[in-house]
C-alpha cells in the first residue's frame, strides 16, 4: 500500500554526493547525485537506452554517465550525449522533484506538477539556532506501517526498552488520542515519577519528575515525538518546560516494498547544544534503542508473512496507530484514483 503525490525522505543530505546513490521509494528505483555546484538531482534508476541502472554509472560535471554504453543524461533526465553517435538521441530518464530541507533530501513520488514544497513537514527545531539535531538511517525488513504503529503506541517501551527509556509508569499513564484533520496526536503525561535512566542523566537533578511523550503523525508516514522531563511541580504539564530538558524525536519511514522500508530517525534537543560529544553519545544511545525495536518489528513481519490469514487486533492503546492507518489507507486509495 503506497501513497503517491507525497514527499518522502530519500536520504540524509550527507549521504548524497558525487557518487550515484541508489534508492527504492514506493517500489520505484531512484538514483540521486550532486551536480558540480552541490545541488542534488533525482532520476529514475533506468538508463533510457538499455535500462541498465544509472546508479552503476559515474558523475561527470552536472551529468550522469551510464556505466553500460556511456549514454549521458543531465539532471533533468535529458540525454545529452551518446558515444558513437553524432547527435544525442531524443531519450530521457524520468526526473523527480527534489528539495533539500532540514538535513534531509526529499523526493516527490507521484505527479511532478503537484509537487508543492509547502507540503514538507515543518521541522523548525532541526535548524533553529537554539537546538541541535543529529540521527541516522536503518534498512528495516518490515512493512513501514508497523513502524508507524510502534511509534504511535509507546507503551511498548516498558517491555522492549526497560534499561533505557522504558518504565512501568508508561503503561499506567492515561493517553489522550486526537484526530486533527490529516494529523493524529497521542499525548501522555506521567506526573511525579522517577526519571528513567536516559533522562536522569541529562536532567542532572534528583527527585521526582513530570515526563511527557506527545506523538504526532502526519501523512504519508511521519512521526515526530515531543519528549522530556522536568522536576515535578515546575509547570511542564501547564506549558512551562523551562526547568526541564526536552527534545523532539524525528521519524520518517520511506517504504521500499510491501515488506521493507528505510527508517530515517534523529533527535533534536534544546539542551547542551554545543557539546558535540554528547550529540554523538545520544545518537549512539538512540541507535541502541532502535536496535531493540528492529528485532521485534522484523520478527513481527516474519510472523505476518507466515500466517497472512491472521489479523492484527486493535486495543485501546492502538488508537493512535489505528487513526494513522485509516488516514494512510484513504490517501493511498485517493492516489490510485487520481487522474494520471
Amino acid at each position: 500500500m503506497f501513497i503517491r503525490n507525497r514527499w518522502y525522505v530519500a536520504a540524509w543530505d550527507k549521504e548524497v554526493g558525487r557518487k550515484p546513490l541508489a534508492r527504492t521509494i514506493c517500489g520505484e528505483k531512484v538514483v540521486l547525485y550532486r551536480r558540480a555546484d552541490g545541488s542534488a538531482a533525482a532520476l529514475a534508476d533506468f538508463c533510457p537506452h538499455r535500462l541498465a541502472p544509472l546508479s552503476l554509472g559515474t558523475v561527470e560535471g552536472d551529468n550522469l554517465r551510464c556505466g553500460y554504453h556511456g549514454l549521458v543524461v543531465d539532471g533533468s533526465g535529458a540525454c545529452v550525449e551518446m558515444p558513437g553517435q553524432d547527435a544525442a538521441p531524443r531519450l530521457s530518464a524520468r526526473a523527480y522533484p527534489l528539495v533539500e530541507r532540514y538535513r534531509f533530501v526529499w523526493v516527490w513520488i507521484g505527479e511532478a506538477a503537484l509537487a508543492d514544497p509547502a507540503l514538507i513537514p515543518d521541522l523548525w527545531f532541526c535548524e533553529h539556532p537554539d537546538w541541535t539535531f543529529e540521527g541516522d538511517v536503518y534498512a528495516v525488513a518490515c512493512d513501514y506501517r508497523l513502524l508507524v504503529d510502534n511509534l504511535m503506541d509507546l507503551s511498548h517501551e516498558t517491555y522492549v526498552h526497560p534499561s533505557s527509556i522504558g518504565q512501568k509508569e508508561i503503561v499506567e499513564a492515561p493517553i489522550d488520542t486526537r484526530l486533527e484533520g490529516e494529523h493524529v496526536v497521542v499525548e501522555r503525561w506521567m506526573k511525579g515519577i522517577d526519571a528513567p535512566p536516559f533522562w536522569r542523566t541529562f536532567l542532572g537533578k534528583d527527585g521526582l519528575v513530570d515526563r511527557w511523550q506527545i506523538c504526532h503523525f502526519a501523512l504519508p508516514s511521519a512521526v515526530t515525538i515531543e519528549v522530556g522531563v522536568a522536576p515535578a511541580g515546575t509547570g511542564a504539564p501547564e506549558g512551562d518546560r523551562s526547568q526541564g530538558v526536552e527534545g523532539v524525536v524525528v521519524n520518517f519511514m520511506t517504504p521500499e516494498s510491501e515488506t521493507t522500508c528505510r527508517y530515517y530517525w534523529g533527535m533534536a534537543r534544546s539542551f547542551d547544544i554545543g557539546d558535540a560529544g554528547l550529540t554523538e553519545r545520544m545518537r549512539q544511545s538512540q541507535a541502541g534503542v532502535f536496535d531493540e525495536d528492529v528485532v521485534v518489528l522484523e520478527a513481527q513481519q516474519r510472523n505476518i508473512d507466515l500466517r497472512p490469514d491472521l489479523r492484527l487486533v486493535t486495543l485501546g492503546i492502538d488508537a493512535g496507530g489505528a487513526h494513522a492507518r485509516r488516514l494512510m489507507e484513504r490517501a493511498a486509495l485517493e492516489s490510485v484514483q487520481a487522474p494520471a
